[in-house]
């Protein structure tokens, strides 16, 4: 039976390693639970959960990135008030601080689709739609996870970076949504390992600060259609 409930939570501000922590915490609990439902006869439903949160300022290396894409020493890091980790999830190196959506779905696919292609399409459409509504216009770039902005000429710039990881149809990680975020900490990376691309944020594009939990709000919607879920707070 499909499940298509999932429990929103919003961490907040909280330090990487400790939502890594969280997040590995949830993950494992939920494929335990497929592990377990496949040695009896009768399934429980699996659960579902969609987490929300912001980063003090740090960097995060995925399993395919180069260490060289971090333009910073030891000494660099400090004097910026950032952390870095190398990480279990997709993709190269990123950023994560204050004024960004970081989304970490934790979802059983099977209670959805089993296709990670259209898992990854199905996010960035949900964050595309959520530019949208502010008069934003965005899309998808060739070649290239997540959501740009004139992905169609020498003007590209990203506005939401993607990286997943997923077991047993499992997902962790997730995505980067640049609303508010100081984007001169990207220039201390090549972000994603992509170095003639420029970042952007709601609040450059837009010439004023949103207000990131309207925009939380905003974007939890469209997810929570995209994937039919019925949200539980």
């Amino acid at each position: 039976m499909k499940n298509k409930k999932v429990q929103f939570q919003d961490w907040g501000l909280m330090d990487y390693q400790e939502a890594w922590d969280k997040q590995e915490e949830t993950f494992t609990k939920v494929v335990d639970q497929k592990t377990l439902n496949r040695t009896k006869a009768a399934e429980d439903p699996t659960s579902n959960y969609l987490i929300f949160v912001q980063h003090p300022h740090v960097y995060t290396l995925g399993k395919s990135g180069k260490p060289e894409n971090l333009l910073l020493d030891e000494q660099g890091l400090k004097d910026k008030a950032a952390s870095y980790y190398k990480i279990n999830r997709g993709g190269d190196i990123t950023y994560h601080g204050p004024g960004q959506i970081v989304g970490y779905p934790i979802l059983d696919l099977d209670n959805f689709f089993t296709d990670i292609h259209l898992y990854l399409r199905t996010l960035e459409e949900a964050v595309i739609l959520t530019l949208a509504h502010y008069g934003i216009t965005a899309g998808r770039y060739a070649g290239f996870t997540g959501v740009w902005l004139d992905a169609d000429n020498e003007r590209a710039r990203k506005i939401c970076a993607m990286g997943v990881r997923c077991s047993r149809w499992v997902t962790m990680h997730g995505f980067a949504f640049n609303v508010n975020a100081d984007l001169d900490y990207f220039k201390n990376i090549v972000p994603c390992g992509i170095d003639d691309k420029d970042v952007t944020s709601m609040e450059r594009e837009l010439g004023y600060k949103p207000d990131i939990e309207e925009v939380k709000e905003v974007l939890k919607t469209k997810i929570a259609d995209l994937f039919q879920m019925e949200l539980l707070d």
